[in-house]
């Protein structure tokens, strides 16, 4: 996912520049497209009755801006245990049942690939050895966010 520079420091694998470029300019439509389907969605019903679209939406473009920054190692798994360990204990308070924010996170993830995937950003031999990293990036930000809410939740 990364490589060294001649200054010894990590840089973002072209691919990765283009996912965080793909979230930067698309993250109102994907958050949007996950707006409308988890309202939709049998397994989200309490998402689907949640009253403040506004703050819905809010929590999701958070959620593509978390990823593009963990993409570009802007965001670290400190970071993550935080923000989601918190999250968790606050959809307790609010009634959220965990199945369905293990659903609402499992969609984000389903809406941000379909982006790439429609988007053609994976048509080389070379794009495809780094799409496996980015894979395994994106793939780890998921399961620590999912890990980290769950815990939050447990305490909450």
């Amino acid at each position: 996912m990364v490589y060294d520079d001649p200054t010894g420091r990590f840089s973002a694998t072209p691919v990765a520049r283009r996912i965080m470029d793909l979230i930067e300019k698309h993250a109102d439509e994907l958050t949007k497209s996950w707006l409308a389907e988890v309202h939709r969605d049998a397994t989200t019903p309490t998402y689907g009755r949640f009253e403040d679209d506004a703050e819905l939406y809010r929590r999701a473009f958070r959620v593509f801006g978390q990823l593009g920054r963990w993409i570009n190692r802007d965001f670290s798994k400190d970071d993550i245990q935080k923000y989601w360990t918190s999250i968790g204990e606050q959809r307790r308070r609010e009634g959220f049942p965990l199945s369905e924010i293990v659903q609402s996170l499992g969609l984000i993830r389903k809406h941000f690939w379909t982006k790439v995937e429609t988007e053609g950003f994976l048509d080389t031999g070379a794009d495809m050895y780094q799409a496996m990293d980015l894979h395994n990036r994106v793939t780890l930000f998921f399961d620590r966010a999912i890990y980290f809410a769950v815990v939050g939740y447990e305490k909450g």
